[in-house]
């Protein structure tokens, strides 16, 4: 089909969306902890209900857009983060809290399903990994500038005279003055809306799925799930995740904590930074896998990772405010090189092996509040370096990992292998 400059435009315009209201949790947790007098454990909870959506949906995403259609399925996904996000500023109390994550994720998790496979249709499959490389980057600013958005939403709100800002005017007669970071959830009430009229009054292409990228039925699932290659690549996106997630989730309150700085103004910059330098590392690494073997990028990229942890974890407050953007940079091409690795070591059934893969996200929820659970009982710097058994795994990873196709380098064609 011709190139829909307009659905392309959209598409990258749900990747902010998504991004937006994905990666705020690690600028909000000590508010939020201090709002409602949580433990690390029950700040914990907070990234684990929304990513453990992602655990419980990715697979029953894949079904639900092949037989209801990528249209049907992005209004019903936007309307469940829009019911999500109201709720909560209807009832800004802790247990809603949780129930408001969920519902997010869940709608997220939707979404993330549906858009890559429509990106290709939409931009021409010839054009689908340029397309899909600026998707990560405008996946990327919007997480970059998040914290931002939140540290002007908090601080305009939490001073007598709002200002004449325009945005603090709309917002500001609708937020608890004693919970300001609220507002955050405000502006993705207002976003879940708008993007659900959006895709309803958009007319979408049907969406003609390859062979590989068609989800089976639930018995393909479980005859993928029989082979060891398969579960160790989930626990290598599982170790991802939760990398990921342990790391920017903590961010602020590790920087309060040892180091006395304000969630609202340098937590806020250190996570959007964390966020702004995993987007720029992808920069690097494109060019990396294209004179490297996409196994040793891996292997460096994680070591550097595990040496810069320890700077960050153990060092003054200039490691922890530098080292905590580094390992966002350290961390940018982990996700790609995994994935890629997991469906080039199989020969069929990529579509449920995607799903697969993608419920591996439920690391975000389960490292997170294991860190959590450890900050309650030796503190979060010992609860941390629980990282260190992720990184490890992954970087085993970079050394089991026998791909059926290696990457293209200069010089060198793909390579066809086996295991």
């Amino acid at each position: 089909m011709k190139r829909n400059y307009y659905l392309i435009f959209l598409i990258f315009l749900i990747f902010f969306a998504i991004s937006f209201l994905t990666n705020i949790l690690g600028s909000i947790n000590p508010n939020v902890s201090d709002s409602f007098s949580l433990t690390g454990t029950m700040t914990g909870m907070l990234p684990f209900s929304f990513f453990i959506a992602y655990g419980l949906m990715s697979i029953p995403a894949g079904m639900i857009i092949q037989k209801h259609g990528e249209k049907k399925s992005l209004t019903f996904a936007w309307l469940l983060s829009f019911c999500g996000a109201v709720l909560f500023t209807i009832f800004p109390v802790y247990p809603v809290f949780l129930v408001s994550l969920f519902l997010i994720g869940c709608g997220m998790a939707v979404m993330q399903v549906a858009i890559y496979p429509l990106l290709r249709t939409a931009g021409g499959e010839q054009h689908f990994a340029f397309n899909s490389v600026i998707a990560q980057l405008v996946f990327g600013a919007a997480s970059f500038l998040s914290p931002f958005v939140y540290s002007y939403l908090v601080l305009g709100l939490g001073n007598p005279d709002p200002g004449n800002g325009l945005l603090l005017k709309l917002v500001a007669p609708l937020t608890p003055s004693s919970l300001p970071w609220v507002s955050i959830y405000l502006i993705f009430t207002f976003i879940s809306l708008l993007m659900a009229g959006i895709i309803i009054s958009t007319r979408f292409p049907k969406v003609e799925l390859k062979e590989e990228e068609v989800v089976g039925a639930w018995d393909t699932h479980l005859d993928l799930f029989r082979q060891k290659k398969v579960i160790l690549f989930f626990l290598g996106i599982f170790c991802y995740v939760g990398t990921e997630q342990g790391i920017a989730n903590w961010i602020s309150e590790f920087l309060r904590t040892y180091h006395g700085l304000t969630p609202e103004v340098e937590g806020a910059r250190a996570v959007g930074l964390f966020w702004g330098l995993m987007t720029i590392g992808c920069f690097l690494g494109l060019f990396l896998l294209k004179v490297m073997d996409s196994k040793i990028v891996l292997r460096l990229f994680t070591a550097a990772a595990l040496i810069i942890l320890t700077l960050t974890l153990f060092g003054g407050v200039k490691f922890a405010v530098f080292g905590f953007p580094a390992l966002g940079f350290c961390l940018s091409v982990m996700y790609a090189i995994i994935f890629s690795l997991a469906l080039n070591s199989v020969s069929k059934s990529h579509g449920s092996f995607s799903g697969i893969l993608c419920a591996g996200i439920a690391g975000g929820a389960i490292v997170s509040l294991l860190i959590g659970k450890l900050k309650d009982v030796i503190g979060l710097q010992a609860g941390m370096t629980v990282l260190y058994i992720t990184l490890g795994y992954i970087l085993f990873l970079s050394f089991w990992a026998r791909p059926i196709i290696s990457n293209a380098t200069i010089g060198k064609k793909s390579e066809i292998g086996g295991q």
